[in-house]
């Protein structure tokens, strides 16, 4: 983020937080929800998937899970911050 560019947030700024008005909790919320299903969704694919002729789609999902996952973790350590700080 450039400084005094209009149409951005003062708290654009990494490991800055947001005034607690301004942070879309429930969305947020809403959001991790939503990617914990498509987890589970694709761990079911890649475990139907696995030892069979297309195990090496299996693989790539496994590989899509563990970066879900990731996103789930990072989301899920946002919700805790913000219910915390708000």
């Amino acid at each position: 983020m450039v400084p005094g560019r209009p149409g951005y947030p003062s708290w654009d700024k990494p490991g800055a937080v947001p005034p607690p008005a301004a942070v879309p909790g429930p969305e947020l919320s809403s959001v991790a929800t939503a990617l914990d299903d498509l987890t589970r969704r694709v761990t079911a694919m890649a475990e139907a998937l696995s030892g069979t002729q297309a195990d090496w789609v299996a693989q790539d999902l496994f590989a899509v899970e563990r970066s879900l996952n990731a996103a789930n973790r990072r989301l899920t350590t946002l919700n805790e911050r913000l219910r915390k700080s708000g």
